[in-house]
This record gives structure tokens, C-alpha cells and sequence, in this order.
């Protein structure tokens, strides 16, 4: 079978996908200047960007420039969102929904988090 016929995986990182959204919309909507904790959401979100590329899958993967560029882009689409979200607080919607993105952020995160655990403990059999 050469590369181009092995198939590349639709589904490849997509519960992160949903992770790296929310995390660039909280950084959007909490983003208050060059201040320490707006640096270390910057750099989670860099880390986020790059790390799921090298987490084990079964199909082939992607080109790395089209699949950082794609997710570069859904982070800014998200940051752009927060930004927006930011400005409808207290207008349109009540202050208490500033917690969503976060809320939002940490249910992903915990979905992700177990499917990245079954995939890699998930029974296999040998050949």
C-alpha cells in the first residue's frame, strides 16, 4: 500500500479541537493586557496548538503545516468570539455568564481527557 492510498483520519484530534476553542475563547474574553496570567493562557494555548499533532492514532496523519494552520485559524476564530462575548457581557447578556467559556473549557477538557485515556488503554489485539 503506498501513501497515498492510506487513508488519513477525519477524526484526528478533534476532541482537543473542542479544548483549544474554549481555552482561546477565555483567553479572549479574560484577555487584559501583557499581564502574567494572560501569558501563561497564551502559552497554554501555544502548547495546544502543537502537542495533540504527536498524540499516537491509527490513520495516517496529516500534513503538520495544513493541520497547525487550521487549528491557528480556529484559534483566532475563538479569540475573536471571546473578544465579542467580552463586550455583550452586562449588555445583552448577564454578568454571570463570563464563567461560560471557562465552564465550557473545563467539560471539554474532562471528555478529552477520557478519550485520550481509552484510546491509549483500549484493548488491542495481538497479530
Amino acid at each position: 500500500m503506498t501513501v497515498a492510498e492510506v487513508p488519513v483520519s477525519r477524526s484526528f484530534a478533534v476532541d482537543t479541537t473542542f479544548v483549544l476553542f474554549f481555552l482561546a475563547m477565555d483567553l479572549g474574553q479574560s484577555f487584559a493586557g501583557f499581564t502574567i496570567d494572560s501569558m501563561l493562557s497564551a502559552l497554554t494555548l501555544g502548547a495546544l496548538l502543537i502537542a495533540p499533532y504527536f498524540l499516537p492514532s491509527y490513520g495516517m496523519k496529516p500534513a503538520f503545516s495544513g493541520w497547525v494552520l487550521g487549528r491557528v485559524l480556529i484559534a483566532a476564530f475563538a479569540i475573536s468570539v471571546g473578544l465579542a462575548f467580552k463586550q455583550t457581557l452586562g449588555v445583552v447578556l448577564p454578568e454571570t455568564f463570563r464563567f461560560l467559556p471557562m465552564t465550557m473549557l473545563i467539560a471539554t477538557a474532562m471528555v478529552s481527557c477520557y478519550v485520550q485515556f481509552y484510546s491509549l488503554m483500549r484493548f488491542r489485539w495481538a497479530k
